[in-house]
């Protein structure tokens, strides 16, 4: 019988109002529901009092962290004007607070409020008032004193008093606590905060930014941030170039910095379709060259843009056509060589670029990427002109800089060559149902539930492929004892077909750490399985063979076990059998508490040794090692690596004295179990 529905009809139909449009939809505005839309929620509040800095109203601004984790937000602008407003014909804290896509810089071509301001849509302080448990407001404007009470999203009953104040500065503090009904997580940390405030004091130069965190009751420690001159001191705190002559450096910065750090400023008005109003663009530059890293940051109307947008794509074009244009006038490119590309000029630049336009497009409300048409142009332009001018002036640093690409340029190219051969060589286009011997594939292309089981032998593999579950498992045999990794050369181990087929099988590739033979690199995102199971019989030969396993995965794909996807299957060592039941054992404390049972109801049983795997019946498999309900996994561990790798090395490496001096020490604690005749 099919469910019952409810009717659908023009009653369906509804919107929300009020505050549940941020509350029940929170990503909406910010991104997540998580910790980065509330994080998110922050900075929204934070632009606010940025914006009235960079205006030139109040040159600090006070950031605390609180213990019960709300946030406050203290600045000395100009204060936020929350009386009637005649025009509107309602007060103006409804249309900060209470009212979406309400503000003050619709208008910001027209005057100079906020000519370049990080706030667009109207929606940050009233969004994030929305989302809080409780928001407190307190503005110092116009000769008065204003204080406002939110919970939840509404103003509570006496919330707005305003009273004259005989405080001559303006200014805001906003306090509020994100609600734990609206985001998931709302403890920020430390770090986020820190680095939120240093980025915007690189890009407001000579405004101060002070982070207080509240570590006990009344007790804050507190940090400041203020880059006097901006993004040219953030580049050279960056590169450890602490003045710009390249004569003032210390010999490590003087060999790693290939050119003193370089500023350019322009502006530039357009814009972005010939139908749409005019508006301006500011730029400016700070960069230098490396020759060992690489460090690339865009901001525009100071917000950060984690993923650029049009500065990054300015830059890519720009630089890449100037630094291109420089090698091919000094005549350093080979013949029919290639020409350099984009993360060639990355890898050896350091570059920071601030921009603020008067009018701005972002991809969304979270502002991770401007998109305006004229602004990558305007920027592009720039970049490219001044990279070239620079070029033809400075022709010793130029040369320095065309090197060092064409370095970078090459050692990429061999890199790749060297990479694409070795895949070919050990992955290549393998088939692995086809091409791997004897192994026996599932049906699920799910990696999230594939399951591989490294199993014992010829015999075993037949028990597993008939006890296992087709749809997610899947049966890779290893025949006798498999090479020693430990005590092998990298030669000897890519020789041996039950390593390299493993290894095909897995398809994550090897890691071997500098090492430099052909052999694929290691990537575990190309791995195919979410458990790799080791499944060997419960006697010392199973034991052996397990662990010469365990140490091909230590020795060629360590990750594999840092990241808990390799498993030991326990078998059981006793099958203990009455009329009705069988019961397993896996050691001598089950059997006996087993036996114990059976013996206190008064039922006969028999005890057996379990066999090998390759002898039990496919239930039996099923029951007892593959069945995910009720097989016993060991999963093998990363704690003490140190020790592991120690131990590893004196019992399977090359350490022989190591290992008779442990003979020696621990041998007679095993003399009852050595195999002696």
């Amino acid at each position: 019988m099919s469910k019952k529905t409810a009717e659908y009809g023009n009653e369906s139909i509804s919107s929300l109002k009020g505050a549940d449009r941020v509350r029940k939809c929170p990503a909406v505005i910010f991104g997540s529901d998580g910790l980065e839309g509330c994080q998110h929620a922050v900075f929204e509040i934070l632009s606010n009092s940025i914006d009235e800095a960079r205006g030139g109203h109040g040159r600090e601004i006070i950031v605390t962290r609180f213990l019960d984790k709300s946030i406050e937000v203290e600045d000395f602008g100009r204060g936020i004007p929350v009386d009637f407003n005649p025009r509107e014909n309602r007060f103006n804290w409804e249309l900060v607070y209470c009212e979406l896509y309400a503000g003050g810089k619709y208008s910001r071509s027209e005057s100079d409020n906020y000519e370049f301001s990080l706030g667009l849509n109207g929606l940050g302080a009233c969004a994030t008032q929305y989302s809080s448990e409780y928001m407190d407001v307190t503005s110092w404007y116009d000769g008065f004193k204003y204080s406002l009470h939110f919970e939840k999203g509404n103003m509570t009953e006496g919330g707005f008093i305003k009273e004259p104040s005989a405080r001559k500065k303006t200014g805001t503090i906003q306090r509020w606590r994100p609600d734990l009904d609206v985001f998931t997580d709302i403890n920020i940390p430390v770090e986020y905060f820190t680095s939120v405030l240093k980025r915007q004091a690189v890009v407001n130069r000579g405004v101060r930014f002070v982070f207080k965190d509240e570590t006990e009751n009344g007790k804050f420690d507190t940090q400041t941030f203020e880059y006097a001159d901006g993004i040219t001191d953030y580049v050279m705190e960056i590169t450890g170039v602490s003045d710009r002559d390249p004569s003032e450096q210390d010999a490590e910065s003087a060999s790693r910095v290939l050119v003193p750090p370089l500023y350019f400023e322009a502006e530039r008005r357009g814009r972005d379709r010939a139908d749409k109003p005019e508006y301006k663009v500011r730029m400016e530059v700070c960069f230098t060259f490396t020759n060992s890293s690489s460090f690339i940051e865009y901001y525009h109307n100071s917000s950060w843009l984690e993923h650029g947008g049009a500065p990054d794509k300015a830059t890519r074009s720009a630089f890449v056509s100037a630094i291109d244009g420089a090698i091919k006038q000094a005549g350093k490119y080979q013949k029919n060589e290639a020409k350099i590309t984009w993360q060639d000029v990355a890898d050896s630049l350091t570059i920071v670029i601030s921009s603020f336009s008067t009018q701005a497009s972002y991809e969304n409300q979270t502002k991770k990427a401007v998109t305006n048409k004229f602004i990558q142009e305007a920027m592009t332009e720039f970049l490219r002109d001044k990279l070239s001018i620079y070029f033809i002036e400075n022709p010793g640093e130029a040369q320095k800089i065309c090197d060092q690409m064409l370095i970078n340029k090459r050692s990429r190219e061999t890199a790749e060559n060297t990479r694409l051969n070795l895949k070919k060589k050990l992955a290549g286009g393998v088939d692995i149902n086809n091409r791997v011997n004897k192994f026996v594939n599932c049906r699920s292309k799910d990696i999230d539930k594939r399951e591989l089981y490294i199993v014992e032998g010829d015999s075993a593999l037949g028990a597993c492929k008939l006890g296992r579950d087709a749809e997610f498992q899947a049966i890779m045999p290893v025949r006798g004892k498999t090479l020693n990794c430990l005590k092998s050369d990298y030669a000897k181990i890519f020789k041996n077909e039950i390593i390299t087929n493993l290894i095909r099988v897995l398809g994550c590739g090897v890691e071997i750490k500098g090492h430099k033979k052909d052999v694929e690199a290691f990537d575990l995102t190309a791995l195919k399985w979410n458990k790799i199971i080791i499944c060997t019989d419960a006697d010392y030969d199973g034991f052996h063979i397990r662990t010469i396993i365990l140490a091909m995965f230590y020795r060629l794909m360590p990750t594999l076990i840092q990241k808990g996807y390799i498993y030991i299957a326990e078998s059981p060592l006793y099958e203990i059998t009455t009329k009705k039941d069988t019961f397993f054992a896996y050691n001598e404390k089950e059997k006996n508490d087993i036996t114990a049972k059976l013996d206190g109801k008064g039922q006969k049983y028999e005890i057996a040794r379990s066999k090998g795997l390759g002898e039990n019946e496919p239930d039996m498999m099923w029951q007892t090692t593959m069945n995910p309900s009720t097989r016993r996994l060991i999963k093998v561990l990363p704690d003490g690596a140190e020790e592991t790798a120690r131990v590893f090395d004196m019992l399977l490496g090359d350490d022989l004295p190591g290992r008779k001096q442990f003979i020696t020490d621990k041998g007679a604690m095993y003399l009852d179990l050595a195999d002696i005749g």
